[in-house]
């Protein structure tokens, strides 16, 4: 049987050079939780629609004027989606992202993740009183 050293020793052995960001990973993750869930929600739209047009990552991208590579990182779910590419998106497959409802659903959930000072914050920015 090993001793605590020994067991120590060979740990420090595999550890890595460079430092983990796992911590600071997981933070960000939970700060931006609500745009992450609807950036995923529309992953699975594209994968979805993608299925049912027998369409590869590489062909959206010809459609969509950009890398395969981004296409990929767009499916991932974890992308700040700009206007202008969820509208290409929309086109390319033909599908609806933005609605008035699809908006309602994603930011009741976004609040609801986020707490009531997020609908706080928002009464102040569109000078509404709170209620």
């Amino acid at each position: 049987m090993r001793t605590h050293e020994e067991i120590v020793s060979k740990l420090k052995e595999h550890q890595s050079s460079t430092p983990s960001k796992w911590r600071e990973n997981a933070e960000w993750r939970m700060k931006n939780k609500g745009w992450l869930r609807y950036s995923q929600h529309i992953a699975m739209m594209m994968l979805d629609k993608m299925e049912e047009m027998h369409m590869s990552q590489k062909q959206l991208s010809e459609l969509m004027g950009c890398s395969q590579q981004y296409v990929s990182k767009v499916l991932k779910g974890q992308e700040n989606l700009s206007l202008e590419t969820i509208s290409k998106i929309e086109k390319c497959l033909n599908i609806q992202i933005i609605s008035t409802s699809t908006y309602s659903q994603a930011y009741a959930f976004a609040t609801e993740e986020e707490g009531s000072n997020m609908v706080a914050e928002d009464n102040v920015e569109y000078g509404k009183s709170e209620s």
